[in-house]
């Protein structure tokens, strides 16, 4: 007899059923898979269950503070995960999450990360002018100097010698940690104010920083920062033309005081001269200042060299994005540098900025500024600091290096960092976690003995409340979890799905989802049965009516972790991915393994034992006089 119209076949679902096992379980050991049969059933773990280092950076901006475009965000994660991958960690995974976050993972190591976010935006910028960065100093003396062999010495190559002929100085060549990196000891001491003030030239760039347009939320924080200083220290320091000298004006002093107070954040807003003559603005502050404070490359911009020397400096001439390649290698004495090539338009860039350096055009670099060979000097800025600030001994047409107190990591870094280029959004770092491997494994226990415990004491409470029934719980608890680990092994394998303990958390819930559907299916049976209907008609009208339900309940529950998935970040999202997915995979196993097994089952002899069957008095029920129903009641 054929089966009534609309009712498959349970044959039919359990073949389809069958079809998704094999095809799942090809994928897992055919696809993208190697190794021994246990590295083809392992699925990608997270950190928190192997260990691992976890970094979150967060994206800000110092002007309007609004999250970064989508396309930036997705630059500079590209970016960073070639600057990680460049350490030659394998398996790192470099995520974006929300609108502002970028999270990275090394599973499996521990690693100081603390670079890979730096924005790494480099500029060539002329050094007009040198004063005091102690914040406490009135006039700029000699010990404001740039340390003669520090982290700013010369660049043997790039800043001072051309490479290709060494047509450049050979002084330079013979004293790399005195002419290049510093200033003339005597010029500086024996001219600080006056050339400050008399040189034409820099009067000149004094007056390009106040004609740049100034945003809007840059003017309001201005606003915010002289009421908080009072209006007679900020006009007496808008007044400035060069660095104060509060040792002959002592009531300037008592007026200046209050910039000495300020944060970096606040310090950051100001103007360029006043960040500059403002001699209780210190080192301490302008160091501190956050990320691109000073990436503007239209821009004059002040910065510190050793937290002791507080520079002017000019518009940059050259920038990152002018650098070709970048590579950390040992020069003749032995010392690490970064070799810079340039790319073909940012050589002749980089000729023009030192030609002009060298012959120092239109007088721009002030006395102070003047290296002990009275030639202008180039920093080498990278984001806020000052890499070096070579004297510039000729016109470079080649090549060149940037040097200082570099080890071989240093270099590395910095040459990577240079290499795959400027961040476009700049980052602070919110979150570093190290989780060693031992840590890990016993989270995986952990939460493996807390997933199989919620499954024992559901197939406890089936076998005990069902009986025969329980089994069909059983075999479909079991088999959505093949299905779940078929997935996640393919998952990690396809878009990098990474289980975590929050992941395991989300499948334990999930045992709730498919135990209440269980329970829906089975009482809905139970009614029919007591209604006076056989258990082979019973099972598939309990069905039509438990499915509406089943389905509902599942929606909302998918519903639910797609909602948690799209606000939420990190582990939590990996809970509701997790939750998801388990959910779904329990429905592909409602309907095409539980019903059909059902259906199955009502024409089995067992089925009809009150006591095998675990329908208990449902079947006595249904053979005893029933009221009459009545016809006006609608049937649930």
């Amino acid at each position: 007899m054929a089966p009534p119209q609309g009712q498959m076949r349970p044959g039919r679902q359990l073949a389809v059923l069958g079809f998704i096992f094999v095809v799942l379980y090809l994928l897992v050991f055919f696809s993208g898979a190697s190794g021994s049969l246990k590295d083809r059933l392992e699925p990608r773990l997270g950190l928190d269950l192997i260990g691992g280092t976890r970094v979150t950076l967060e994206a800000t901006n110092s002007v309007d503070g609004k999250p970064p475009t989508a396309e930036n965000l997705e630059e500079a994660r590209q970016i960073i995960e070639s600057r990680v991958n460049a350490f030659g960690v394998a398996e790192a995974e470099v995520v974006t999450e929300g609108n502002r976050n970028i999270v990275i993972s090394l599973p499996g190591e521990n690693r100081d990360l603390t670079d890979v976010g730096s924005a790494a935006e480099l500029r060539f910028r002329k050094v007009l002018k040198a004063a005091d960065g102690s914040g406490t100093a009135a006039v700029p003396p000699p010990a404001a100097t740039p340390v003669p062999s520090g982290s700013a010495v010369p660049t043997p190559s790039g800043s001072a010698i051309p490479t290709p002929s060494g047509s450049g100085a050979p002084k330079a060549t013979s004293s790399p940690s005195g002419g290049q990196g510093g200033m003339a000891p005597a010029s500086p001491s024996a001219t600080p104010t006056p050339s400050a003030s008399a040189s034409p030239s820099a009067a000149a760039p004094t007056a390009s920083p106040s004609t740049e347009p100034v945003p809007a939320s840059i003017e309001q924080q201005r606003k915010a920062v002289e009421q908080k200083v009072g209006a007679a220290s900020w006009q007496a320091a808008n007044g400035l033309q060069a660095p104060a000298d509060l040792a002959s004006d002592p009531s300037l002093a008592d007026k200046l005081k209050p910039f000495g107070t300020l944060t970096p954040q606040e310090v950051a807003v100001l103007p360029a001269q006043m960040q500059f003559n403002v001699p209780t603005i210190g080192c301490a502050q302008l160091d501190k200042r956050p990320p691109a404070s000073i990436s503007d490359p239209k821009q004059q911009v002040v910065s510190c060299e050793d937290g002791a020397s507080k520079y002017l400096l000019d518009q940059a001439k050259v920038l990152g994005t002018d650098v070709d390649d970048a590579d950390a290698v040992l020069d003749q004495t032995n010392s690490w540098v970064v070799s810079l090539d340039f790319t073909g338009n940012g050589q002749g860039k980089w000729t023009a900025l030192t030609r002009e350096a060298f012959n120092n055009e239109g007088q721009a670099c002030d006395a102070t500024a003047l290296g002990q060979d009275g030639k202008c000097r180039v920093a080498v800025v990278l984001d806020n600091e000052i890499v070096s600030s070579p004297e510039i001994q000729g016109v470079l047409t080649g090549n060149s290096q940037i040097t200082g107190n570099f080890n071989q990591k240093d270099a590395s870094t910095l040459a990577g960092q240079l290499r795959y280029g400027a961040l476009p959004v700049t980052f602070e770092q919110q979150e570093a976690q190290n989780v060693t491997a031992t840590l890990g494994a016993s989270h995986l226990r952990a939460g493996l003995l807390a997933a199989g415990i919620g499954m024992l004491l559901v197939i406890i409470y089936a076998f005990f409340y069902y009986r025969l029934l329980g089994s069909v719980i059983f075999l479909s608890l079991i088999l959505s979890a093949l299905l779940v680990f078929g997935a996640l092994v393919v998952l990690g394998r396809q878009i990098g799905f990474t289980l975590t303990l929050a992941g395991i958390a989300g499948m334990i819930v999930s045992l709730g989802v498919a135990a209440d559907s269980f329970v829906i299916y089975f009482e809905r049976l139970k009614d029919e049965i007591r209604e006076g209907r056989s258990p082979r008609s019973a099972v598939p009208r309990a069905w039509i009516r438990a499915r509406r339900t089943i389905i509902s309940a599942n929606a909302i529950t998918l519903l639910s972790a797609v909602v948690l998935y799209v606000v939420s970040v990190g582990t939590v999202k990996g809970f509701a991915f997790a939750l998801g997915l388990a959910t779904v995979l329990d429905l592909v196993v409602v309907f095409l393994f539980r019903h059909p097994i059902m259906t199955m089952f009502a024409r089995t002899r067992a089925f009809l034992s009150p006591r095998v069957s675990g329908l208990g008095r449902a079947l006595p029920a249904r053979n005893q006089p029933t009221q009459p129903r009545n016809p006006r009641a609608k049937e649930a």
